[in-house]
């Protein structure tokens, strides 16, 4: 009896792609929604816990004030991020061209209507206008902080018509006028050496820009491969660590410089305890402490895998275990953000005289 010929091999069946799961999904809807309630509320309601106590007067509307310029720094830490992120990845070997969705064309339009709102209060003599007829909008080009709100207003609308530039040159150039008008601002010229403070504030706005919005465009990136591509999320991580040290290094400096240039050593404890600025100078420093915590600590899992493993055998779990301090970096940085921003509607402290140098 012939052996039964043996019929066709059965045709492997693909499996389907796991579609995320709703919990997860909504999970993370829950709390990016919890972090914006955060950062909505410190300049909302920082102003009168850090006014409580040290017989300060609030000037009008920083509480809005705060807000607006919270939506102001992060739209322009989104953009500067995805400027400095694109460049990360150009220098990442075999990245894949699947990239995340471009955020920077919603953030300039949201810087827009925040520079809109701050020029508003410059056009009524730094007040909040209750309709228009307070607004002088003329008296915008007579004035140096009204010229400089002006210029805010141009930047945002000309980075929002250039998002879709491939130059990146050409999307930073608005992003860098932002930046020199805020520096600017932020020391009229009836301060000691102005020149001297505005430098820094550049300096000093300009790399926690990068850091900050290199940061969420990497975590962005690297989330998105983290199953096609492991290998290059991770190593765009940990390029980005090596340039946010030099940018960390750089805000760290500019931000010493300019508290003792405002706080004089012999009263700088004393002006963080009973000063409105002091206090919450006092919190951005902490979370400032507790985000450089976090950027060693995934730093320091890179390097752990890199020796135990190697590069070309790191696997997915692996990446995804480093990006998990780095996720958690982001959501502080963006508490930062709001606390930097509710620093500059409140009183520099004055009492304790002029720069010092």
């Amino acid at each position: 009896m012939p052996p039964p010929t043996p019929g066709p091999e059965p045709t492997p069946v693909a499996r389907p792609t796991q579609a995320p799961r709703p919990t997860a999904q909504v999970s993370r809807t829950a709390a990016v929604l919890v972090l914006l309630l955060l950062a909505a509320l410190i300049p909302l309601l920082g102003p009168s816990a850090a006014l409580s106590g040290t017989g300060e007067d609030p000037a009008p509307g920083t509480a809005g004030i705060g807000l607006l310029r919270t939506v102001m720094f992060a739209a322009l830490a989104v953009q500067a991020g995805e400027v400095l992120g694109g460049w990360l990845i150009r220098r990442v070997p075999q990245a894949p061209e699947d990239v995340p969705r471009a955020w920077s064309g919603y953030a300039a339009w949201a810087g827009t209507v925040a520079a809109l709102g701050l020029a508003s209060v410059v056009a009524t003599g730094n007040l909040v206008p209750s309709k228009l007829s307070d607004m002088d909008i003329g008296g915008l080009y007579q004035s140096r902080d009204g010229a400089l709100a002006l210029i805010e207003v141009n930047a945002f609308v000309a980075a929002g018509l250039l998002a879709r530039s491939r130059r990146p040159v050409v999307r930073a150039l608005p992003l860098a006028a932002v930046v020199v008008a805020e520096a600017l601002r932020a020391h009229p010229v009836t301060e000691l050496r102005p020149m001297v403070g505005a430098g820094l504030t550049l300096v000093h706005l300009l790399c926690a820009s990068l850091w900050a919005g290199g940061l969420l465009y990497a975590v962005r990136a690297g989330w998105r491969w983290r199953v096609s591509a492991p290998r290059a999320g991770a190593a765009l991580l940990a390029l980005y660590a090596r340039v946010a040290a030099l940018l960390i290094a750089g805000v760290t400096a500019t931000g010493l410089v300019s508290t003792l240039r405002r706080m004089p050593p012999d009263t700088l404890f004393e002006q963080l305890r009973t000063t409105s600025y002091g206090r919450v100078l006092l919190a951005k420093v902490l979370l400032m402490v507790a985000v450089a915590a976090l950027a060693l600590a995934a730093r320091q899992r890179l390097r752990r895998r890199d020796r135990r493993r190697g590069r070309r055998s790191r696997q997915a779990a692996d990446a995804l275990h480093a990006f998990v301090p780095a996720r958690v970096e982001v959501a502080l940085l963006g508490l930062v953000v709001a606390v930097s921003a509710l620093l500059t509607a409140l009183p520099v402290p004055i009492r304790w005289g002029a720069l010092w140098w």
